[in-house]
């Protein structure tokens, strides 16, 4: 599979850091960024690699040339084929594509040459051929959704709305940010689109939103801008700690489970309106404490609402994004919701049931976070299970987590605590 990486950027907003080469070459750990990234798709096998330069591009090609030789910085081969698009007049981040269709035969990935990244590009692939659509987007919840573009999808991932920072945008959202990788099919360029430089947001992808020609890919691993110098520092200690290499998932990765009603959130009981819906003080500050020290945050919640017919799986998700919404305002997110809508009892008014069984994801069954640790790759013996009941700790122990309640009891648990920030301040 062909690899375009865009890399004909200015780099103004960093231009304090290094105004005198192109923004790719700015170096991390002693090393070029670009060069980062072309190791990262070198060592999966993405090989076959077009750069589209423009501003200062002599620097990149002299430093890289067709990608045969060696690094000037380590010494080894560079390991890659690659070829060059000049941008003579500015064409936009999408122009050089449709001067490139001859190339562009079959699916390709389109990357960023200004972001520090390490995800595992197979599986981002193979979930675009499973799903076929024309466009699959690399999506990631981050630190400020509140000022970032924002990707809403149905269940099965179909972009449903591409809401660009000057969109409006609803009281609450998920937090679901592109961050700037996709797989793209050539298909997509058989549009015409007479402008002298093209968006590739705003006129070739916002407008497959709805068509169901487009799929987000949720993932927690590593990818993050550098545009800014205050991001650039924050990549360069990430990658020093090697949070940067640890969050793809090809890695085995860490995680807090969390439950949800009275453990992130006031309880009420049967929580059915959004309304009732209230962060517990201090949850934003340790759901960002459990963020930065690399574990993932994975909220799994047992919804037997939905069976009883108190609340629609649309008015639950509308919960979970005002949810997702009042710990984006802090910089705080949870990387994934699992819940459970089913309940094994019957005879209540009004109650769904197709719902009403014994499932194998209501805890005290591990279900959820069995699923969970499939898709993410989790080592559930370096994972915590946080809850507020017996089911809870139930649920990790039977996973084989390590369990923390919060509040009273003795359930088998390896802790005890008063509340989520307590854990935070203690293990993050």
């Amino acid at each position: 599979m062909k690899v375009v990486i865009m890399a004909g950027g200015k780099g103004t907003r960093i231009s304090s850091v290094a105004s005198n080469i192109p923004k790719p070459m700015i170096k991390i750990e002693d090393k070029p960024v670009l060069e980062h990234e072309i190791e990262c798709l070198r060592e999966q096998g993405f090989t076959d690699i077009i750069l589209t330069v423009s501003h200062l591009g002599d620097i990149i090609m002299n430093y890289f040339g067709n990608g045969s030789g060696n690094s000037p910085i380590t010494g080894k081969p560079f390991g890659v084929k690659i070829e060059y698009f000049i941008e003579k007049q500015p064409l936009g981040n999408a122009g050089a594509l449709f001067q490139l269709k001859d190339k562009l035969t079959e699916d390709f990935l389109l990357l960023n040459a200004d972001a520090m990244f390490d995800v595992d590009f197979n599986r981002f692939v193979e979930f675009h051929r499973e799903k076929g659509g024309v466009v699959t987007l690399f999506t990631h919840p981050n630190s400020h959704p509140y000022d970032s573009g924002l990707i809403i999808a149905d269940k099965n991932g179909a972009v449903e709305k591409w809401l660009a920072k000057e969109d409006a945008r609803p009281n609450y959202y998920r937090n679901r940010v592109n961050a700037g990788l996709h797989v793209i099919s050539p298909a997509v360029l058989d549009v015409e689109i007479n402008a002298p430089k093209i968006d590739l947001d705003r006129q070739l992808l916002k407008p497959l939103a709805g068509t169901g020609k487009m799929f987000c890919y949720d993932s927690p691993e590593y990818v993050k801008d550098m545009g800014t110098p205050d991001r650039y520092y924050a990549v360069c200690e990430d990658f020093k700690t090697g949070k940067v290499k640890e969050k793809n998932l090809q890695n085995k990765q860490r995680a807090v489970f969390l439950d949800r009603d009275g453990t992130i959130n006031k309880y009420v009981g049967f929580l059915c309106n959004i309304d009732q819906f209230e962060l517990i003080e201090g949850t934003e500050e340790a759901v960002k404490k459990i963020n930065a020290a690399g574990y993932l945050a994975i909220v799994v919640t047992n919804q037997p609402v939905i069976a009883r017919g108190d609340v629609s799986f649309m008015e639950l998700e509308d919960i979970h994004n005002k949810m997702e919404t009042l710990l984006g305002y802090e910089g705080a997110y949870v990387d994934a919701i699992y819940y459970c809508p089913h309940h094994p009892h019957k005879g209540y008014e009004g109650e769904r049931p197709e719902l009403k069984f014994d499932c194998e994801c209501r805890k005290p069954k591990p279900g959820m976070l069995i699923q969970a640790a499939k898709d993410f790759n989790i080592d559930l013996s370096q994972s915590w299970m946080i809850g507020d009941g017996e089911n809870d700790i139930i649920a990790g122990r039977a996973a084989g987590c390590k369990t923390v309640l919060i509040g009273k009891g003795e359930y088998g648990q390896n802790m005890t605590i008063q509340s989520l920030s307590e854990f935070a301040d203690k293990f993050c």
